[in-house]
């Protein structure tokens, strides 16, 4: 068979450039602005995305110089060519690419806390201007009532002011709905952007593309057709040097209401009038807003025991540093989900996540009702598989679906075969880090991609009966390298379903 890119070329439209700005960095000397922000101005630069009048203000409480921070975020991306376990991991830096974003980077010292902060960067700042805020998350309140009180997010002149808040927003449904007063008293709704960086994954973007721009899907995506829908996002990985914030926060909170949210509400959201941002993301409020509170009995909470992985022997996590020896925070989560609406009245959603788990394997697996056996009956044929549409968005995006066909031969046998496609099979692509797309729609004033408050607080509402359960609950221990505690296999098994294997 032909390659498609041997057949079709890349008729895809080139993005204009955003407007000119500056990005305000609070956190410049942070792991974040390290890790993904730069890599990923490196990018929108090398694209050709950012305006010649493009600008970086770093604000950091600890003193640094202009030169002295271009010249270690420099040897910061070099390191990233040497590292293949870094997110970003290209063969080299472009010199002119990487010079365009250096060039334009300037930071300052301040309190994220002071007034006088804000007053200094009010006398450098002019037209539009995007504050990301990269701090911890004690700080996004204090610093967005200190951007408010400067009159800093005032919008005047056909000049924007936008504010990218990262997760987690809020730690339950109280904090987070305080944290929308706070912000919105400074505000208008237009001008925050909440940040997941799942959603910047273009395989993520593409469930939208997949499930409504093929007439031959969206009939049966629904209740009479569906019998179940898993979602995984498995990591081999531990807590790494992140034990001080994993604590307090789990996995529960850390991945449930934002990144597997984002996930369900793209898979089960109701088709929008359009692609227009307020289109979708009142798809996806309305979806999240129909999901039932989960209770205790509909879910397993995990921690994982020493193991190995990849041949490696792992420590347990409450060997980790900076973790409590007798610790009950969960690294594993399982979930049974009711969709309280006509679509999927019925139709049970299976969410998993964990660390140290046998794979890294992120994917949506939509499980059809097997179709009746009736016309089989008299032939050697026993049972009949069900069909399963598997959206694969890491490691190795793509979609496979299950089909029934008959093997060859004098009788009617069937066999389960796999079809479907790889995204690197058909496109190119160069290493990014999801941190791109986001940016550049921020700047273009396009919030698809981004959290509404009412979003983020039914995410919380749907959680709250379980953060109330654990507070002193224990957990269930699994092997580190396995596929999650047997208590998971057990929420499926009563329903009499199985995980699919990782």
């Amino acid at each position: 068979m032909a390659d498609a890119r041997d057949e079709k070329p890349d008729r895809t439209p080139v993005s204009p450039p955003a407007p000119p700005c500056t990005l305000v960095v609070f956190g410049a000397a942070g792991d974040l602005t390290k890790r993904l922000l730069m890599p990923a101005l490196y990018n929108l630069a090398g694209g050709g995305l950012l305006d010649r009048n493009f600008s970086v203000l770093g604000v950091d409480h600890n003193p640094l110089t202009d030169e002295g921070w271009r010249k270690d975020l420099s040897d910061t991306m070099e390191s990233f060519t040497r590292d293949p376990s870094a997110e970003f991991h290209p063969e080299k830096i472009d010199p002119e690419n990487w010079g365009f974003v250096r060039d334009r980077l300037h930071v300052m010292q301040g309190d994220f806390t002071d007034d006088a902060t804000y007053q200094a960067l009010s006398s450098r700042l002019h037209g539009n201007v995007m504050f990301y805020l990269a701090v911890a998350a004690r700080f996004f309140g204090p610093v967005v009532e200190g951007l408010g009180k400067a009159g800093l997010l005032k919008q005047e002149e056909g000049a924007f002011r936008r504010v990218i808040i990262e997760k987690p927003f809020g730690s339950d449904l109280e904090s987070a709905k305080a944290l929308n007063r706070t912000i919105l008293a400074q505000g208008d709704e237009s001008q925050f952007y909440r940040i997941d960086h799942f959603l910047g994954k273009e395989t993520v973007q593409s469930i939208m593309a997949i499930r409504f721009a093929n007439g031959m899907l969206e009939p049966v995506w629904r209740r009479e057709y569906v019998s179940h829908v898993e979602i995984t996002a498995a990591e081999t990985i531990g807590v790494e040097e992140r034990g001080s914030f994993y604590e307090p926060t789990g996995a529960l909170r850390d991945m449930v209401p934002n990144h597997l949210f984002q996930l369900l509400s793209m898979v089960a959201m109701e088709p929008p009038n359009s692609f227009d941002a307020e289109a979708v993301r009142g798809e996806k409020a309305k979806l999240v807003e129909a999901v039932r509170p989960i209770q205790p009995e509909d879910a397993v909470r995990g921690q994982y025991a020493a193991g190995r992985i990849d041949g490696q022997d792992v420590q347990a996590y409450r060997d980790e540093p900076d973790v409590a020896k007798n610790s009950r925070t969960e690294t594993y989560v399982a979930l049974k989900l009711q969709i309280e609406n006509w679509r999927w009245a019925g139709v049970p959603f299976y969410l998993r996540t964990g660390k140290r788990m046998a794979k890294h394997h992120t994917e949506i697996a939509v499980h059809f009702r097997p179709p009746p056996f009736r016309l089989f009956r008299d032939t050697a044929v026993t049972d009949l598989a069900p069909n399963v549409m598997r959206l694969r968005i890491s490691p190795d995006p793509g979609a496979v679906t299950t089909l029934n066909v008959k093997r060859p031969g004098p009788q009617m046998h069937i066999a389960s075969v796999d079809t479907g496609f790889r995204y690197g099979d058909f496109f190119a692509s160069s290493p990014t880090v999801g941190y791109e797309t986001l940016l550049y729609d921020c700047m273009m004033g396009d919030a698809t991609l981004f959290q509404r408050a009412d979003n983020i607080e039914a995410g919380w509402a749907a959680v709250e009966p379980l953060l109330k359960a654990w507070k002193d609950a224990p957990v269930v221990f699994y092997e580190a390298g396995s596929a999650g505690p047997k208590e998971a296999d057990a929420l499926l098994a009563r329903d009499g379903h199985e995980w699919l294997t990782l």
